[in-house]
């Protein structure tokens, strides 16, 4: 990386944290640090809903998924708009009359604090795994440009993350991402541009190799659920996007961040909307750079991993200024998630198991537990980034992980939500059916080369499986009619 590329990456990242950083700078209430006081403009936390999305793991995963495969990773998004959609019409206004920050009250409300516990600690496993995922990625291409040590980069970025997050709490977090945001709208359009135009025949010629080669293919359209066919990928992006929208700590506290119903409402619908197009382009992205290097193979190094390519190819091929500019966008875009991650997970910590054992605590000491919580889980996102350095592709790493620790919450919501008569009793054998049901899931690796048995269900739909057992078997129970004694 030249000097010029390495002061545009500089300004920017750095700038952003400096920028998140003041924007806490003042004392602020519990009220603040979780809900930005509710002043926070629709549109200003929807691009922060949709940089959120957008994280590294879409603008490095998807561009090596398109890149090594082809678009069935695409049919994930093809769930987002109607998932957002129904959030504008049902979730936003549930959320803002709920009458508490944590989107896991209605849990206690309905079936008692074990509940909220489960659905917290689902959370929280959720949102470690994930920061993880994105801080691994954020790591490559600092390790492609300029060789630096992915472990200490995985570290320094964390820490640096961890620093403007717990200081500002979610109206830094909010105002930082819409600003990253904007970086990454700019750095996508910039780098498909580029790539366009480097091939030699101008970009008709990666069209005309990208369909030769079928890398446009959604996936096959059997009925396998063994595979990542269109429907496996499909159902798994209307459960996870559902799950998203409807239970996601991190997006149901935005909605309270908004100063009115209008404009929650706005937030979630341009949290959707921009993440069609934009994904659109990391999958274009991707399958144009498998056409660059099939036209110019002696242009990429033999064996390269998949994550890596796109790395190497704003390294060696964008302008002087441009890839100073693409890494900040690929930084910015995971600097936002995880320090969504991490603020919502503190405020988990703080209202869902702190203010239970201390209900009479002051407010200050609320904001300090918001802030040590807050630290806590970004030191344990830095660990788990760690781990990813095991994984060969790390879309489907964090896909499955993020899979299995769903914990089938998103059943309970619906049964909540859905089913006014349904208590803890009828919900219990649910929950522990929907548990048992990740375990095998998690394990069917291990059992099929234990019993010799073939793959029985893609780990994807984990998710999937989970909630409709702890619904329906829920459900089932709540409608039973209750036998009386005659006696």
């Amino acid at each position: 990386m030249n000097i010029v590329d390495l002061i545009v990456f500089l300004v920017f990242s750095v700038g952003t944290i400096v920028f998140g950083y003041f924007l806490g700078y003042r004392k602020q209430s519990s009220d603040e640090f979780t809900r930005g006081g509710g002043k926070v403009p629709g549109w200003i936390v929807g691009l922060s809903i949709f940089a959120s999305f957008c994280s590294s793991i879409s603008f490095l995963g998807y561009c090596s998924s398109a890149f090594s495969g082809n678009w069935n990773a695409f049919v994930f998004t093809l769930s987002i708009l109607p998932a957002g959609l129904l959030a504008m019409r049902f979730f936003v206004p549930f959320y803002r009359n709920l009458g508490s920050i944590s989107a896991y009250s209605f849990f206690e409300e309905r079936f008692g604090p074990w509940a909220r516990i489960y659905a917290s600690v689902f959370y929280l496993l959720t949102q470690i795994c994930r920061s993880g995922a994105i801080l691994y990625l954020l790591a490559v291409p600092m390790n492609v440009l300029m060789g630096w040590n992915i472990p200490l980069v995985i570290a320094v970025t964390g820490l640096g993350i961890i620093i403007y997050s717990q200081k500002g709490g979610i109206k830094s977090v909010i105002w930082t991402e819409a600003l990253q945001g904007a970086i990454l709208i700019a750095g996508i359009v910039i780098c498909l541009v580029v790539i366009l135009k480097g091939m030699p025949e101008g970009p008709a010629q990666a069209l005309k190799i990208c369909m030769a080669d079928n890398k446009f293919s959604l996936g096959s359209f059997g009925d396998s659920i063994v595979e990542s066919t269109f429907w496996v990928c499909l159902v798994y992006g209307m459960f996870t996007n559902l799950n998203n929208f409807a239970i996601d700590q991190s997006y149901t506290q935005r909605y309270c961040a908004a100063p009115s119903l209008r404009e929650a409402r706005k937030s979630a619908f341009w949290g959707a909307f921009l993440t069609l197009p934009i994904n659109f382009m990391l999958f274009i992205i991707g399958s144009c750079l498998y056409a660059f290097y099939k036209v110019s193979p002696w242009l990429l190094p033999e064996g390269i991993k998949s994550d890596y390519v796109f790395p190497y190819f704003i390294i060696n091929e964008m302008p002087a200024g441009l890839t100073g500019l693409l890494i900040a966008s690929i930084f910015c875009a995971g600097m936002s998630t995880v320090a969504t991650s991490v603020t919502s997970s503190g405020t988990i910590i703080m209202t869902d198991f702190f203010s239970r054992l201390a209900p009479e605590a002051h407010d200050d000491r609320k904001v300090l537990v918001l802030r040590l919580s807050s630290v806590a889980v970004g030191v344990a996102g830095i660990g788990v980034a760690l781990c990813f350095l095991l994984f060969d592709n790390a879309l489907d790493a964090w896909w499955a992980l993020s899979s299995v620790c769903s914990g089938g919450v998103l059943g309970m919501f619906l049964l909540a939500y859905l089913c006014p008569s349904a208590r803890s009793a009828h919900i219990v054998p649910g929950v522990i059916a929907g548990v048992a049901a990740l375990i095998l899931i998690a394990l069917q690796t291990r059992l099929t080369e234990w019993w010799n048995i073939p793959p029985f269900i893609h780990i994807n739909l984990s998710i999937v499986m989970s909630t409709l057992l702890i619904f329906f078997i829920g459900l089932i129970l709540a409608r039973m009619p209750i036998r009386r004694s005659n006696s």
